[in-house]
């Protein structure tokens, strides 16, 4: 893979429609569909809703390590940005295929003064050193831990194969211990046990005596 970061460039002018340029380009991670679904027969989402749950669960995992939350948080923001350009490439797609996120978020950053700090974070989150670098990382892997156990809770038994590599990927002990919660927890159980499971006797109208 191509990360070889482009000479810099004259600085064009830092403008409000530069970072207008930059909130559609975002808009396009809501219509770049994540890909590895079709290997697993079932599932689906976006870059943008794979980025939101992400950036939550590296909130979460900041916190129980007792890191910078904030940096962790920008940095699972930020880490499939280019995506945007370049689409999602899923683990068979990368055996053949290259791609350069580098230029890629210098040329979406170019004149909204974001680019130094973005390119930052991204190099910094593929070096995997820092230790909210690590946990953002855990965070993208558990997000899609967490979609691989809603499917295989509706019935892909292929999604149990795929989580026991998804597992072996993690980082750090925090990601672990959710990793393991999310394994025996059903997907359902949010609404449907809690708060009171009582509602579901309820039906129409008040419960019968």
């Amino acid at each position: 893979m191509l990360n070889i970061e482009p000479e810099a460039k004259p600085v064009v002018e830092q403008t409000w429609k530069r970072l207008a340029d930059f909130v559609f380009e975002l808009g396009m991670l809501r219509k770049t569909p994540r890909t590895g679904y079709q290997f697993l027969g079932s599932g689906a989402e976006n870059v943008a809703e794979h980025s939101f749950r992400t950036a939550m669960i590296g909130y979460m995992l900041a916190r129980k390590s007792g890191a910078d939350v904030a940096r962790t948080v920008f940095l699972c923001l930020f880490h499939d940005v280019h995506e945007a350009r370049i689409g999602d490439f899923n683990y068979v797609n990368r055996i053949y295929n290259t791609s350069n996120p580098v230029l890629a978020i210098t040329h979406a950053l170019e004149g909204t003064g974001l680019r130094q700090d973005a390119l930052e974070l991204w190099h910094e989150l593929e070096a995997g050193v820092t230790l909210e670098s690590r946990l953002a990382q855990d965070a993208d892997q558990l997000d899609f831990i967490a979609n691989l156990k809603e499917e295989l809770d509706l019935g892909n038994p292929y999604a149990s194969k795929w989580l026991d590599h998804a597992v072996l990927r993690l980082k750090t002990d925090p990601a672990l211990e959710l990793a393991r919660a999310i394994q025996t927890t059903d997907q359902s159980d949010w609404w449907f046990v809690r708060p009171d499971e009582s509602w579901w006797r309820k039906g129409n109208g008040k419960p019968r005596p």
